[in-house]
């Protein structure tokens, strides 16, 4: 069984910082994509920042510059460094992930994972 789980969540004042962090834990063989998505009342799940196992993050343009995502292939990690935050990056944070598992005999296929969402709150 394939676990997604996040930690760093919280509130904070305007222009302040947070960081995410998200552990992967389990049965699989490696990881593909990581990222982060965010879910705010009233409008759709949006990502914020994703990562390959070895190419250059992506952001939303909303986040670019303040935000900095990093993984850690080692300990299947993968962080979301947030700085000068603002009242509309309030939302609850989903962690996501494309993990390659085991197949029948030497199959493998690639599965989408979702953490259980942290909420960030950044007043004004």
């Amino acid at each position: 069984q394939v676990q997604l789980v996040e930690s760093g969540g919280g509130s904070v004042q305007s222009g302040g910082s947070l960081r995410l962090t998200c552990a992967a834990s389990g049965n699989f063989l490696s990881i593909n994509d990581m990222g982060w998505y965010r879910h705010a009342p009233g409008k759709q799940r949006e990502l914020v920042a994703s990562i390959g196992s070895g190419g250059p993050p992506v952001y939303a343009d909303s986040v670019l510059g303040r935000f900095t995502i990093s993984r850690d292939n080692a300990k299947n990690t993968v962080s979301l460094q947030m700085n000068s935050l603002k009242p509309e990056d309030t939302a609850v944070y989903y962690c996501n992930a494309q993990m390659v598992l085991h197949g029948k005999g030497w199959d493998r296929y690639e599965r989408e994972y979702w953490g259980q969402g942290t909420q960030i709150t950044v007043s004004s």
